[in-house]
């Protein structure tokens, strides 16, 4: 496993990407953004800052959804999504980041567990199986602040007010523990579901999320085998295990 993930949670790669890998894949995104906004154009105004399951067979033609897992499946991908897994993992979702169309909503501080999962199971999941983002920002943005190796450890007494709202607190306060790490196009950040965090609003936010995970029967029950490539994509991609239920 790699160090600083095991240690920290996090690691960001720099220019990861270059323009001509982006490029390959930007147009679609872009696309489906725009398609997702027009559907779902109430939730959008309102208060939406991401979406997802990009890769369903609904949401993209064949060829799109080809070239989108041929990227994702890459040697260059694929090399460091088992970097930070001991077995094999198992591709989730996707998700597209985005800012507010309200630009004075607030972000807020939270473990993706935290909403389907009570504070005791949420403490237990810190040394369960775990779910790890790979982010790949597709403009330059402000990024996201992350809580260094709390995807071992439980929030202190602060945190955990602020990120549950506990005693008068609301989940936006800033914290002192946090790290900021703005994200330019081309990078790779690569971190834990577990670990406290929260985007960054601001400049041309729009960014890819490729999220991967254990095996195990307690996370591959969230994944939908629409968002899974066909047996012929399969047959395509450079490193197709991950994609194989």
């Amino acid at each position: 496993m790699n160090d600083h993930f095991n240690s920290k949670g996090f690691v960001h790669h720099k220019a990861f990407f270059d323009e001509e890998e982006l490029a390959a894949v930007r147009h679609i995104l872009l696309s489906f953004h725009g398609e997702w906004q027009n559907k779902h154009a109430d939730y959008y105004n309102e208060k939406a800052i991401n979406s997802a399951y990009i890769t369903h067979k609904e949401s993209l033609h064949e060829t799109e959804r080809q070239t989108l897992f041929q990227f994702i499946a890459s040697d260059k991908i694929m090399a460091l999504v088992n970097s930070v897994f001991d077995t094999p993992p198992m591709f989730m979702n996707t998700q597209l980041f985005f800012n507010p169309v309200n630009a004075g909503q607030k972000n807020y501080w939270h473990r993706d567990p935290q909403y389907h999962l009570s504070v005791d199971e949420q403490k237990a999941a810190l040394s369960g199986p775990q779910v790890v983002h790979f982010r790949i920002p597709l403009f330059d943005e402000l990024g996201l602040e992350l809580i260094p190796e709390t995807h071992k450890r439980w929030d202190t007494p602060q945190e955990q007010a602020v990120r549950l709202e506990e005693g008068g607190h609301k989940h936006f306060e800033d914290l002192d523990t946090g790290l900021s790490i703005q994200l330019c196009a081309g990078d790779l950040l690569i971190f834990s579901a577990n670990m406290i965090h929260r985007g960054l609003y601001g400049q041309d936010r729009l960014a890819l999320d490729v999220l991967f995970c254990e095996r195990d029967p307690s996370l591959i029950t969230f994944i939908d085998k629409s968002c899974l490539p066909s047996q012929v994509m399969l047959e395509t991609l450079d490193n197709p295990v991950s994609f194989i239920l």
